[in-house]
């Protein structure tokens, strides 16, 4: 488990109406900043990918429109995706760097990310919708697409794909951060070869359903993807608990801790990729130590299940029975 260094500070709790809370908040190497220090370090790798990215996107994505070439412009979408997944990585750098609580911001924009990623989820269902809706029409009467300026294209996205995946492959077993914008690129090289053989088929036997197929095959491959990363983005946007814990669980064990009769108020929420964060309140026995709980909901919430920024209210039975009569 990672060191941490706790302060506790005993302050009057208006909230709820409950006595006296303990609050406690982790500082130092947890396991959402551990993951943003690691990425910062390879932080001109990502740089060097994402200017590699977006240059042979806006190739793929001219060539492709010039051509009429489908399968070019949805590898192009496909690209975009490894863009603005490698900027986020970055964007996430950058925001665990600067980001400052302020007066009116005591989350600073950690957001930025979560919203950056559900505008990219929307704009590839729109570029996939688009592929298929043309594909669809063009099989009645396919158009001729020229197979050497798509070849060339997607060769160098295939390139640029490569360069990428070396550039970050080495980052990628130290950083969750780096890993995720590691597996677009490696996720778009398949894209990439679906190009060429399309290219290929076409130079080689002037097929010309070759193209909208390939172009509707990458479509639909792309849509789970950007399903699942508009899923997570409103996952984390509507405050729900980490798919990965069970609250039911944590409350129980929460509730077994020496000294506590009861966890309530419990909530669990992300703030963004990497960073988890708990609220509770916990009811202890008349004679227990509310110090000694505190440290031992501390490090449970810690070691277990790997959140270390919570706020714990310890509290007598009388303020839980306040708890208990509020309307939410």
């Amino acid at each position: 488990m990672a060191s941490v260094t706790a302060s506790w500070e005993w302050e009057y709790a208006g909230l709820h109406s409950c006595a006296y809370r303990y609050m406690f908040r982790s500082m130092g190497h947890g396991h959402g900043h551990g993951s943003a220090s690691a990425s910062g370090q390879h932080a001109g790798k990502l740089w060097i990918a994402f200017g590699i990215g977006a240059v042979f996107m806006v190739v793929e994505f001219v060539v492709g429109f010039a051509t009429s070439s489908l399968a070019l412009i949805s590898d192009a979408a496909h690209m975009l995706t490894d863009v603005l997944g490698v900027g986020m990585a970055l964007a996430a750098i950058m925001v665990a760097k600067r980001a400052k609580a302020g007066k009116n911001r005591t989350f600073g924009f950690y957001r930025a990310e979560v919203l950056a990623a559900l505008a990219n989820a929307v704009l590839l269902f729109g570029v996939a919708g688009y592929v298929i809706y043309e594909a669809v029409g063009r099989f009645q009467d396919p158009p001729s697409v020229p197979g050497w300026p798509v070849l060339i294209a997607a060769t160098l996205g295939l390139a640029a794909n490569l360069v990428s995946f070396s550039v970050l492959k080495e980052g990628a077993k130290e950083s969750i951060n780096v890993r995720g914008a590691y597996l677009e690129v490696l996720a778009d090289l398949i894209g990439s070869v679906g190009v060429l053989i399309s290219a290929l088929v076409t130079i080689t036997t002037s097929w010309k359903y070759a193209d909208p197929i390939m172009g509707v095959l990458i479509g639909v491959w792309v849509l789970p993807r950007t399903y699942s990363l508009a899923k997570n983005a409103l996952h984390i946007l509507f405050q729900h608990a980490p798919v990965r814990l069970d609250v039911t669980e944590m409350q129980k064990a929460l509730t077994q801790l020496p000294g506590v009769t009861e966890a309530h108020d419990l909530h669990v929420w992300t703030l963004t990729s990497g960073m988890e964060v708990a609220s509770a309140h916990l009811t202890t026995a008349e004679n227990a130590d509310h110090e000694n709980v505190l440290k031992a909901a501390q490090s449970l919430l810690a070691s277990k299940y790997h959140i270390e920024h919570a706020t714990l209210q310890v509290e007598g039975g009388s303020s839980a029975q306040r708890c208990r009569e509020l309307s939410w």
